[in-house]
């Protein structure tokens, strides 16, 4: 009788401490650089974190903590994520030069242009060529923003109106292609565009359309570049990552939860997000009667010149590293014009 009475507290006290492991909660901190009413964070980053905590029956938590209310600055915030400092992150992989050199491809000028397509073919290369850039950390997804182009103080009506400009460039590869392009490049997170514009620092930025509302820009230039065909001037690269601890310790059915809620539909969702926010910001510069100058095919083939030079001048400088830089942006195109196309 004593042998089974044992039995049955030992059974009862495994019951117990499975029903526990099984009913844990996990609360996860969700760090990233833009006010909450931004585009990502209200239409992209908001309803993840709300899919998460539906899927795991409220056993997730996530707090999300806008505008590097944690600490730190924006290209801090993929270290966040790797040492453990918060448990989740979204930045711009553009602001930590040469750390990314594969992923990087997908700034290349004209490669990108709808963010929900282009966003699907960056996740499908980094998933399939740079996979061990993001070794250090659970990948959730990477995304673009949609077609690139220029808004000013003065009128860029033609490449020669570029000549000397100071202009906010959001990472290298931009940079590069902005002094290619005879411009004076300005680096700096995109938080701090508004207050630039303003005080004259920058006399132009490039972001997409999908920035504008978030920094009032219609309000502070009155003009605004584009160029002909389907893709921008430019893109730069973001993603979405998990401190690899906070996800290993997580029961395998909150794991599921997350793996569930990472990948290439992931990608395009924040991509559409992008989309979507390009036709508001676009809206409000029109409804402000901004000057918007779309560029003709012979204008925008000048540009396309020069930027081949950028595209070259890439494939060489990673090609030193021991990466075969031609190989990597031939795939890039390839797998941006097969999601074009769909």
């Amino acid at each position: 009788m004593k042998y089974v009475r044992n039995f049955l507290f030992a059974a009862l006290a495994f019951a117990g401490a499975s029903t526990t492991a099984l009913a844990q909660e996990v609360t996860l901190r969700l760090h990233q650089m833009l006010p909450p009413q931004a585009t990502i964070p209200a239409q992209a980053i908001a309803p993840w974190v709300q899919k998460v905590e539906a899927e795991s029956k409220g056993r997730i938590k996530i707090q999300a903590f806008p505008s590097m209310q944690l600490g730190g600055r924006p290209p801090e915030l993929f270290d966040q994520a790797r040492d453990g400092v918060v448990d989740i992150i979204w930045t711009v992989l553009g602001y930590t030069p040469g750390r990314f050199p594969r992923a990087e491809v997908f700034e290349l000028p004209f490669t990108v242009g709808s963010a929900e397509r282009g966003s699907r073919a960056f996740q499908e290369f980094v998933e399939t060529h740079a996979m061990e850039e993001f070794g250090d950390v659970k990948l959730i997804a990477v995304h673009t923003h949609g077609p690139g182009l220029f808004h000013s103080r003065e009128p860029i009506n033609r490449l020669e109106d570029l000549k000397g400009m100071k202009v906010r460039g959001g990472s290298r590869v931009v940079n590069m292609m902005l002094e290619q392009l005879g411009a004076t490049p300005v680096g700096m997170p995109v938080p701090a565009v508004g207050e630039a514009l303003s005080k004259g620092v920058i006399t132009a930025t490039t972001i997409p359309w999908e920035v504008v509302p978030a920094f009032k820009v219609q309000q502070i230039v009155k003009n605004h570049t584009g160029f002909s065909g389907s893709t921008g001037l430019y893109t730069q690269t973001f993603a979405m990552v998990m401190n690899k601890a906070s996800y290993d310790k997580l029961p395998a059915d909150l794991k599921k939860v997350i793996d569930a809620n990472s990948g290439i539909e992931v990608a395009a969702a924040f991509g559409r997000a992008m989309d979507q926010g390009d036709e508001r910001g676009r809206a409000l510069v029109e409804k402000a009667g901004n000057k918007i100058i779309a560029l003709d095919d012979a204008e925008t083939a000048r540009w396309k010149e020069i930027a081949a030079k950028v595209r070259s001048a890439w494939i060489d400088e990673v090609s030193a590293k021991g990466i075969d830089g031609k190989k990597l942006a031939a795939e890039a195109e390839r797998l941006a014009a097969k999601y074009a196309g769909e």
